[in-house]
């Protein structure tokens, strides 16, 4: 008797939300120029940043470490302010124009009076162009030229941050062309202009991990729409030249989010604030989240099966990030049905079985793991695989909705197994292992 099983087309989707991180952190020291020309680090110094692109705002105040070590985990993006350092025994200094993504800013203070200046004193000293305090009158020529190397150096600051706001304006532009491309449906573009924003900068944790990820969606939709294309051709050629143009764009979606990673790591290594880390490993679920889907994907479009142990590697990274079980039984199920599709079924076996012990009345998974067996022990002319399978799939067949996609297969499978193998259905726990299994 043949067997039929119906695997009607399936509209491939994906679904990932498009995110951005709009803070970057600043870093920097302060650090003392005493009278005799030597510096040393200030710490426990109070450092304000005050919004200096609008009349009036400020961030929570951080504090120097030791060393002289200020850290803000993240200004937001085309705001500007002013640093402002007050500490006992050094007179303030006000410190402008600092964006987001600065992260090597040293600010010289000098031995002073410990005045800790008030925001409308900031404001009033920056609307006049003066600094809280002019240099003695008096200095030693070594004071002198360290004060006029101090300004050197701040000169080269200046024209290196201009560069960095450069970069920045080339990643928010690149980034949000590229989102509207995606939108769009313009998926080649996307791609181009998420390219342009990685390029900017490829080793900058504030966009990369971003815009890698975003290739990665861009390019897996593509693949998608591809495949929904060509699913039905008739040329086996053409269909052949589209799997292997769908399989490349998912291969380098699995690229784009293995570099997303990479940068994470780096950064992760570095030390990072509690707030930045938890930021950090968001964007790390993101990224293993959306390779797990090229998997996926290369299974259900058959461009690639022999990524089998990468994928499930990357389903144990999932469920070790994910903290929703419906979600993790929804990932689980959505590589095992690829898998089963793809017609691998042993590796599908126990992905199936792992939703069942949570879920014994999944009636994908029962359905799923059913067919898998009645397959695999076929095949093999396994009787003891043929008769769990049996099992499973009677109960499904007797509780699951007729308006299940599976209902008329496993009916087909279940009779087989009757007719052609004699096999009686059992009662008993769909979860249940056979010896061996």
């Amino acid at each position: 008797m043949k067997v039929r099983f119906l695997f009607s087309v399936l509209i491939l989707l994906i679904s990932v939300s498009l995110g951005f991180s709009q803070t970057f952190p600043v870093r920097g020291k302060v650090v003392l120029r005493k009278s005799d020309g030597t510096t040393t680090p200030v710490a426990d110094a109070l450092v304000e940043a005050y919004r200096t692109d609008v009349s009036r705002g400020k961030m929570p105040s951080a504090k120097t470490d030791k060393k002289g070590n200020f850290s803000f985990a993240g200004f937001p993006l085309g705001q500007v302010f002013a640093i402002v350092v007050s500490a006992p025994g050094i007179r303030p200094e006000i410190y402008p124009n600092v964006r987001a993504g600065m992260e090597d800013i040293t600010i010289t203070v000098f031995e002073g009076d410990g005045k800790v200046l008030t925001e409308e004193e900031v404001r009033r000293l920056l609307q006049g162009a003066a600094t809280p305090q002019a240099p003695q009158p008096g200095l030693s020529e070594e004071q002198k030229r360290a004060i006029e190397e101090e300004e050197k150096r701040r000169a080269e600051f200046e024209e290196k941050k201009r560069k960095i706001e450069q970069t920045n304006a080339t990643i928010r532009r690149a980034l949000q062309e590229g989102i509207d491309a995606l939108n769009a449906k313009n998926y080649e573009l996307a791609i181009a202009k998420f390219d342009e924003g990685i390029n900017a900068d490829p080793e900058f944790v504030g966009s990369v991990p971003v815009l890698q990820t975003n290739k990665a969606v861009a390019l897996n939709r593509k693949a998608v729409d591809k495949y929904n294309q060509v699913v039905r051709e008739k040329n086996q050629a053409v269909k052949n030249e589209a799997i292997s143009s769908i399989k490349s764009d998912l291969l380098n979606a699995i690229a784009a989010t293995e570099r997303a990673l990479q940068v994470l790591e780096s950064a992760s290594a570095t030390g990072n604030q509690a707030a930045q880390a938890a930021q950090y490993e968001e964007q790390k679920y993101r990224a293993i989240s959306i390779k797990l889907d090229s998997y996926r994907l290369l299974f259900r479009t058959t461009s690639d099966t022999t990524k089998v142990s990468e994928a499930l590697k990357t389903l144990a990274e999932y469920e070790a990030l994910e903290k929703d079980k419906a979600q993790v039984e929804k990932a689980r199920l959505g590589l095992a049905d690829a898998l089963r599709e793809a017609g691998d079924a042993e590796s599908a076996i126990p992905i199936y079985r792992k939703v069942l012990e949570g879920s014994p009345e999944n009636y994908d998974a029962m359905a799923g793991l059913g067919l898998c067996l009645f397959s695999v022990g076929v095949a093999a002319q396994n009787k003891e695989q043929m008769q769990e399978g049996l099992d499973i799939m009677q109960r499904f067949a007797d509780s699951a909705p007729d308006t299940h996609p599976l209902k008329s297969s496993v009916k087909d499978a279940v009779e087989y197994l009757k007719m052609e193998e004699k096999l009686t259905p059992q009662k008993t726990r769909p979860t249940q292992r056979r010896r061996g299994q």
